[in-house]
């Protein structure tokens, strides 16, 4: 991946909020999220390589990272599995027993053995994070801080309803990282086009690419509306294919059970690695698919896509740019269940809170999007 030129700490995005570090040769990022919010975080750590265009970036992960990142151009030089940790890599009331917890202290030794400069909490409000990255020893740490979490030697206030991908940005430039670029970027490489090749070839039909899972299941669109849209797309001489992990298996045969009399589309579930799907969605004409991590794929490989989206997600994780991506709002508040308002709530049904979005409003907004790519 091309990186802009260095830019001094005063020019770009959120410039002057701190000034860079002198002596930074190691620097740990703690970011053990999710396909999407890792997608979000590459503009912020593409600003901290600028920075420090000499330093060695470790990013602390979880195994999906350092398979997907494995050889693939980008701004970090290397992923750190951490061990399962609740409240961080775990759920927060998670079990752990003797063994767990020693196997994190000898981790923690070995990175505190690493002598890192800088360490940067990119995950979360800071709970549990923040501990953490102070644990790491470095010579200075920055991250985000909701009230009540306790402090690093620079931090920017963690607040709810703000853009994601803003918010890291504003983060590295706490120490002499200004942005430069907006939406993320990933590089696809030629092992990535030969997976999905291998799974799909290449046709002379347009590909449109249907994904109906997302891990929470009320940001999921109904089944029988991405039939929908899918047949709409074969009647234009399209080719579909509905994609999946495994564990989104049920999604996608409710799609292609669905589709009418007559429309095809190809099924995908658990064929395809991240780097495979990646492949495949740069020789896509159109991704439409659910706020999941597939989504912000295409929106960082410059794909058109029509993401559905429920409002309070379109806030902090809806595309920046509109040239070739375009969001389907539901702005339902109350549970479809129990009408209970749901806005910093979770009543615990798991009802669609998405299914408000018409197909003839996620048609209309893909179709220039199909025509003009």
């Amino acid at each position: 991946m091309s990186l802009a030129p260095p830019c001094s700490a005063a020019e770009g995005l959120y410039a002057g909020r701190g000034e860079r570090i002198d002596g930074v040769q190691r620097i740990a990022v703690l970011r053990a999220s999710a396909v999407g919010d890792f997608l979000l975080a590459l503009p912020a750590l593409e600003a901290l390589r600028r920075a420090y265009p000499d330093a060695r970036i470790s990013l602390i992960g979880r195994a999906w990272h350092a398979a997907f990142l494995a050889g693939r151009p980008g701004p970090v030089d290397e992923v750190i599995v951490m061990p399962p940790l609740p409240g961080v890599s775990l759920p927060e009331r998670a079990p752990q027993d003797d063994a767990a917890r020693s196997a994190v202290d000898a981790w923690l030794s070995e990175m505190r053995s690493r002598r890192f400069d800088l360490a940067l909490q990119m995950h979360g409000g800071g709970r549990h994070s923040n501990p953490l990255v102070r644990a790491l020893g470095a010579r200075v740490s920055a991250g985000l801080q909701a009230p009540g979490s306790p402090p690093l030697d620079r931090v920017l206030p963690y607040r709810e309803l703000h853009p994601e991908a803003l918010r890291l940005l504003e983060l590295v430039a706490l120490v002499g990282a200004p942005g430069t670029r907006l939406e993320p970027r990933v590089a696809v490489t030629e092992a990535d086009r030969a997976e999905a090749a291998a799974v799909l070839p290449p046709s002379p039909q347009p590909l449109v690419l249907l994904q109906p899972g997302a891990t929470d299941p009320r940001r999921r669109w109904s089944p029988a509306h991405f039939a929908e849209v899918g047949a709409h797309f074969a009647r234009l001489g399209a080719q579909v294919a509905v994609n999946g992990t495994a564990d989104e298996a049920a999604q996608v045969a409710a799609v292609l059970a669905a589709l009418p009399a007559g429309a095809q589309a190809r099924e995908l579930t658990g064929r395809l690695s991240l780097g495979g799907l990646a492949g495949l969605i740069e020789r896509s004409r159109l991704v439409v698919s659910n706020d999941t991590g597939p989504a912000h794929l295409a929106r960082a490989l410059g794909v058109p896509s029509v993401a559905v989206y429920w409002v309070g997600n379109m806030i902090g994780y809806g595309p920046l740019s509109c040239a070739r991506q375009a969001a389907a709002v539901s702005w339902r508040l109350d549970c479809p269940a129990c009408g209970r308002n749901s806005v910093g709530f979770d009543c615990g049904h798991t009802d669609s809170f998405v299914d408000d979005v018409s197909v003839q409003q996620v048609i209309a907004l893909a179709q220039p999007l199909f025509d003009g790519a």
